[in-house]
């Protein structure tokens, strides 16, 4: 089988290259623009095997994607903007990748006949919840410019599923950690600040709840979806591991062997969801279960930062 990798330079989809490539006989083909999130040092441990093919394309060029598109049976589709604090600042990059992208991909897929289209999505486009786990059956309430052009492209692509068949498959979910992930997101940005004796920027009062899923727990359960998952229906896939930003703030500190006078409080993001949860039953169904418990995971991603300096040191002025 030949599998389509979009965004597989990135965090979540070069980790989902190296799963599959350990899990499959597949050839793969990673597209990717290469914009700041995504490099090609982060292929650097895979790219030379023979079973990789990179091409470097943005998945709004129709010539680009229908040429690399061809002859895939699979297509797992990871590139996004990604950044919620970055679509606040500008949004429009984002609804044209995350809506315009996806749109196109999907029908240049219906036209390819392809077997089987994973659409990666985020349990951000549910919204925030007080109590209780979202359903896949829930209806989206996406706060952010990101998380709404992420909740359209999930309809652009059940859309294309309902109107000329295309075989989709979504996953929806919670927040990924792990090794590879861009130094602006929470979790890498915190940690690369604490190995540099830097404060880490906590937003408001620290109580905002998120569920952390290493990132290899997230690709095995797409692996999953790829495989069993039902035509036309939706995956959550959470961890269950719900903890407030303050407290693993208050981990990493640990882990980086800091204080926490390291923390700066800062004013709290605009239309900041006080928390996020899913009901990963559906997913646990098809035989998945996370592997991976929370501290152990920290302790191996702070490991993976300290001992990959130079992977992560000339990104961080990216980041600002």
């Amino acid at each position: 089988m030949k599998v389509l990798v979009t965004g597989g330079a990135g965090f979540i989809g070069s980790n989902f290259v190296r799963f599959h490539l350990a899990n499959s006989d597949d050839e793969v083909t990673i597209l990717d623009s290469l914009t700041y999130a995504g490099s090609r040092d982060t292929l650097a441990d895979f790219i030379e095997n023979p079973r990789i093919s990179f091409v470097e394309g943005d998945i709004c060029d129709r010539e680009k994607v229908t040429a690399t598109m061809e002859g895939h049976h699979l297509v797992v589709h990871f590139a996004a903007e990604s950044h919620v604090d970055r679509s606040i600042k500008g949004s429009e990059r984002f609804i044209t990748t995350n809506c315009v992208g996806t749109n196109l991909l999907c029908d240049v897929a219906a036209q390819m006949e392809v077997q089987r289209f994973v659409h990666i999505s985020t349990d951000e486009t549910y919204g925030s919840r007080t109590n209780g786990s979202f359903t896949e059956n829930d209806k989206l309430e996406p706060s952010s410019p990101y998380a709404a052009s992420k909740a359209a492209s999930d309809l652009i692509a059940l859309g294309h599923y309902t109107t000329h068949d295309l075989p989709v498959v979504i996953t929806r979910s919670s927040n990924n950690y792990g090794p590879f992930q861009f130094p602006e997101k929470l979790i890498p940005l915190f940690v690369t600040n604490l190995l540099d004796g830097s404060s880490v920027p906590l937003y408001g009062d620290g109580t905002n709840v998120r569920d952390w899923i290493h990132v290899a727990d997230n690709c095995a359960a797409i692996s999953n979806v790829l495989q069993s998952g039902e035509i036309g229906e939706i995956y959550n896939i959470g961890a269950g591991n719900e903890v407030s930003n303050l407290d693993l703030t208050k981990m990493l500190i640990n882990l980086c062997q800091r204080d926490e006078s390291a923390i700066t409080r800062v004013d709290d993001r605009p239309g900041h969801d006080f928390r996020y949860s899913v009901d990963s039953t559906k997913i646990r169904e098809l035989g998945w279960a996370p592997q991976i418990d929370l501290q152990a995971g920290l302790e191996a991603t702070v490991r993976w930062y300290h001992d990959n300096e130079t992977w992560w040191r000339p990104k961080t002025t990216k980041a600002q």
